[in-house]
């Protein structure tokens, strides 16, 4: 069996005497999607920076796997818009080949943009330039943080489908915040669900069904997966506008 490439044990965190990361236990696995949701304030921040290695917690340990190499997307990069610089030379700033550039940037898609100015990037180009970025390394535990923020819908479902495939043929783990809960439980393996301590932690479908999720998130939370229909947090099935399907099931829920 695999070792865990990061595991996290009892880990604590406070600042100015206030707990911000309390007895917090989580395991990142190769291949695997872990989604980190909860509230604003809820400590998200303070774990990333822990597991990339920018914070030490106060207590409790982080146990990181042999040769562990670790790619980071940030939610966003400001870039001074009077800088000249092309996208290809963007990510040669992580002092990387022009060729790795090129081929990171023909992995997420966007390689015919290797020589555009990289602020004329779209929001949705951007995102995958950052991601390119991400992985020029090659890394096995890749970190997201909102990596489809300022997308829209369609871009953010070939964005998540993106990174599973990315997951599954760099074999990383991907640790990834998001917000977008109604198209992320659909897009993960694992969900941890955040507010200083660990509330709930799974399978999307079990997390969505767990009380402490419905008391941060409401009854409203929809959890979807492939299908041609969406189901809310009491398993009822809804058609693609949110109406509920009177008298129909899912095998699959």
């Amino acid at each position: 069996m695999t070792s865990p490439l990061m595991t996290l044990v009892g880990v604590n965190k406070s600042f100015a005497g206030q707990h911000v990361l309390q007895n917090i236990d989580l395991q990142l696995n190769h291949s695997e999607i872990t989604t980190l949701i909860g509230p604003n304030g809820a400590g998200k921040s303070t774990l990333i920076r822990i597991v990339l290695g920018l914070l030490q917690p106060d207590s409790g340990s982080v146990i990181c796997g042999a040769n562990l190499n670790i790619g980071y997307m940030p939610q966003k990069l400001h870039i001074d818009p009077t800088l000249p610089i092309s996208t290809c030379r963007f990510l040669q700033l992580a002092n990387t080949s022009h060729q790795a550039c090129h081929s990171a940037l023909e992995s997420v898609g966007i390689g015919h943009l290797a020589t555009t100015p990289v602020q004329k990037l779209s929001g949705g180009e951007m995102q995958r330039a950052l991601l390119a970025r991400a992985i020029l390394r090659k890394p096995n535990l890749l970190v997201l943080d909102e990596p489809v923020q300022g997308v829209d819908i369609n871009g953010q479902n070939a964005l998540y489908k993106m990174i599973a495939d990315l997951s599954q043929s760099l074999n990383c783990a991907v640790l990834m915040v998001s917000h977008d809960l109604h198209i992320v439980m659909s897009a993960t393996d694992q969900v941890i669900c955040l507010n200083h301590h660990i509330c709930c932690q799974g399978r999307p479908e079990k997390v969505t069904q767990d009380p402490a999720y419905l008391d941060i998130f409401g009854q409203t939370a929809i959890y979807a997966h492939h299908h041609d229909h969406q189901h809310s947090v009491h398993g009822e099935v809804l058609d693609a506008n949110g109406v509920h399907r009177h008298g129909e099931g899912c095998d699959n829920g």
